[in-house]
């Protein structure tokens, strides 16, 4: 599904305007971003908890030449399913 698809269901779904329900999706990945980049989880009962993960520095291979590299430490943003979420799934 993508985010046009996404919109297209919650408008149906909701008998609202594609328009507004744009925005309100523009809206909800804005204000997750913003909290991640603060540092803060966020956590939507019934679906997960968005929170940012520091990934430590580690070595590894160039592919081509085999050639030991270093990968650098970065933060990576994990997800953790609710519980409903993964029972639905299963």
């Amino acid at each position: 599904m993508t985010k046009s698809d996404l919109i297209d269901m919650l408008a149906t779904n909701l008998n609202a305007p594609k328009a507004q329900v744009r925005r309100m999706v523009d809206a909800l990945v804005d204000t997750v971003t913003a909290t991640l980049v603060r540092g803060e989880k966020v956590q939507v009962s019934g679906l997960g908890t968005f929170e940012v993960r520091k990934r430590a520095a580690r070595e590894g291979r160039n592919p081509q030449t085999g050639a030991k590299i270093t990968i650098g430490a970065r933060n990576a943003v994990g997800f953790k399913a609710a519980k409903p979420l993964k029972e639905a799934v299963k």
